[in-house]
């Protein structure tokens, strides 16, 4: 049986939540199959969908790899990582353990890096040896071209929402937890206002962090 896996990711721009590594396996005669569900990129499928989706995806592949990358390690690469071994860096690796949880011949990967050849043998070097040699196609807009990409978006995406849910039952409603979101906005600006730093789910070495670090230190001298 010749199997086939593949691997993309969920939630790489937010400033608030992790950002999640969703990969999946099967046989390579089942990815017709993902089409006729109906598996399409997350982004292109509503909420309610993609849960759907990935209920029917989880009974039909035969391997699931899931990682969460949390604010903490965003901010440390961002921070301290040299030049080309940042977040894509950083996402490379923690694919690389997703394929290696699921031992697939080939990979099909979508590629964060604008060097889609860099960012697969980046994948590749962290694999362990007994999968150093296998096929990696690593691209961009995989999720869009490849039904396994597809499906692996789907998982880590419909993984990540619930994550964001748990947030919001913790911290309050935050919204999506993009910058464009007014209601993350306003979140990330009154929590700094009350608090002296902000909560572990926020990544600071997002610009937008700084820029309201500066916009109540002036208020603040102001008054």
């Amino acid at each position: 049986m010749e199997w086939t896996a593949g691997i993309d990711d969920a939630g790489r721009g937010p400033i608030i939540g992790p950002l999640v590594i969703g990969g999946v396996a099967l046989p390579r005669d089942r990815v017709k199959d993902l089409v006729r569900m109906g598996v399409k990129d997350s982004k292109l499928l509503t909420s309610n969908t993609r849960v759907q989706v990935a209920e029917r995806i989880r009974g039909l592949v035969s391997r699931i790899g899931l990682r969460e990358i949390q604010p903490d390690q965003i901010d440390d690469v961002v921070l301290h990582g040299r030049k080309l071994r940042k977040l894509n860096f950083l996402e490379a690796r923690v694919m690389a353990e997703v394929i290696n949880e699921l031992e697939p011949p080939e990979v099909y990967v979508d590629a964060s890096d604008v060097n889609e050849k860099r960012f697969g043998e980046d994948v590749r070097s962290f694999l362990k040896d007994d999968l150093k040699t296998i096929t990696i196609i690593s691209e961009h807009h995989a999720d869009r071209n490849y039904p396994q990409v597809s499906a692996a978006s789907v998982i880590a995406k419909v993984h990540r929402d619930q994550v964001i849910n748990q947030l919001h039952a913790e911290y309050g409603d935050f919204g999506s937890g993009y910058i464009t979101d007014p209601k993350t906005m306003s979140f990330l600006r009154a929590y700094r206002q009350s608090h002296d730093s902000y909560p572990p789910i926020v990544r600071l070495s997002w610009k937008t962090a700084r820029e309201i670090e500066n916009e109540l230190a002036q208020i603040r001298f102001r008054s």
